[in-house]
C-alpha cells in the first residue's frame, strides 16, 4: 500500500455534499490578467515579448510548479538544501496560481475527493472544458462537511513560507518593474498578464483532461476518478501529463515511467540527484507494495 501524504482529515467530511460559490479575489485576480492579456496586447507587442513570454511560462510551470510546489513541496518525493527549496518555491510563486499553502490546499482537497467513491463535479472535471475552467479560475466549493487541513510544522511555522503566502500576488509587481526597465511595456504585458493567464489556463486545462476518459495502465480501487495519461504531451506538460501514472505513484519523483513517455521535470530532479542536490527521491513502490493498485488490461 501506498504511504500517502497526510494533511486532510477527512472523518465525517463529504466531497459530495456543497456547491461551487464565486471567490472574489480569484476572480479578480485572474479576470485581470485576462482582460490585460486581451486588451493590451493588440498594443504593446513585440518579437522579444513573445520569446520572453514561452521562456518564462515554460521555465517557470517546469522548475517552479512542476518540480518545487508540485514534486517536492506537495508530495515531497524528493527533498533538497533549504536555499535551493525556497528558490524552487519562489519560481513557483512566480507562476501566479496561487502561494504555497494555497496550492497545497486547492491539490489535497481535490486528490481526496477524487478518491472517494463519489465527489462532486467541481473536483471530478465532469462538465465541459468552458464550464469547469470558469470554475477553477473564479469559483471555489464551499463545503456542507469540510475536511480539516493541516500542513507539516515545517511548511505551516516557516515564517518564508508564511510571507511568501500572504504577498504572491506583489511578486508580479516586483517582476513588472524589471520586465518594464528591461524590454519596456511589451516586456510586462507578455511577461506577466498574457503569462499569468496562459499558465493558469493551462494548468487547469490539463488537469481536465487528465481526469477524463484516456489512456490507462493502473486503476486506484474504490476512487471514483481515474486519472489518465495524454500521449504525445510529455515535452509540452513537464511529463506532468502521464497522469494515471501519477495517481498510481504519487511517491515517485518520477511520473513519465515508461521509456518514451518523456517527462522533462523529472530530468531535471535526476541531474540535482547527480549533483547531490536532491535526496531521498522516490521511486515507484514495488510490486509487493501495489495491493492498492489494479493493472487496466491493453
Amino acid at each position: 500500500m501506498m504511504r500517502p501524504v497526510l494533511r486532510l482529515d477527512g472523518a465525517g467530511a463529504s466531497p459530495l455534499l456543497g456547491r461551487p460559490v464565486l471567490d472574489p479575489p480569484k476572480a479578480l485576480w485572474n479576470g485581470l490578467m485576462l482582460v490585460g492579456a486581451l486588451t493590451l496586447t493588440p498594443f504593446f507587442t513585440s518579437w522579444s515579448a513573445v520569446v520572453l513570454f514561452l521562456a518564462m511560462t515554460y521555465a517557470t510551470l517546469l522548475v517552479g510548479h512542476s518540480v518545487g510546489m508540485h514534486r517536492m513541496m506537495i508530495h515531497r518525493s524528493f527533498t533538497c538544501p533549504k536555499p535551493l527549496e525556497r528558490a524552487l518555491i519562489y519560481i513557483g510563486v512566480l507562476v501566479g496560481i496561487s502561494g504555497p499553502f494555497g496550492v497545497i490546499r486547492i491539490h489535497d482537497t481535490r486528490d481526496w475527493a477524487q478518491r472517494q467513491t463519489k465527489c462532486h463535479d467541481f473536483f471530478a472535471h465532469t462538465r465541459s472544458l468552458p464550464s469547469d475552467l470558469l470554475w477553477q479560475l473564479a469559483y471555489r466549493f464551499e463545503f456542507q462537511r469540510p475536511p480539516t487541513l493541516t500542513l507539516e510544522p515545517n511548511l505551516s511555522d516557516d515564517p518564508w513560507y508564511r510571507v511568501m503566502e500572504a504577498t504572491w500576488r506583489w511578486h508580479q509587481l516586483a517582476l513588472a518593474v524589471i520586465l518594464y526597465l528591461i524590454g519596456g511595456l511589451p516586456w510586462v504585458v507578455w511577461g506577466v498578464c498574457v503569462r499569468v493567464i496562459v499558465s493558469t489556463a493551462g494548468h487547469w486545462t490539463v488537469t481536465y483532461f487528465c481526469h477524463n476518459p484516456g489512456q490507462r495502465r493502473w486503476q486506484v480501487k474504490g476512487a471514483c476518478v481515474q486519472a489518465s495519461n495524454l500521449p504525445g504531451l510529455g515535452l509540452l506538460t513537464y511529463g506532468e501529463c502521464w497522469h494515471n501514472n501519477h495517481h498510481a505513484f504519487p511517491e515517485s519523483a518520477r511520473i513519465g515511467l515508461e521509456p518514451d513517455q518523456l517527462d522533462p521535470a523529472w530530468w531535471l530532479i535526476s541531474l540535482l540527484e547527480r549533483l547531490g542536490l536532491a535526496r531521498n527521491v522516490g521511486r515507484p513502490r514495488g510490486e509487493e507494495s501495489r495491493e492498492d493498485l489494479l493493472p487496466v488490461a491493453g
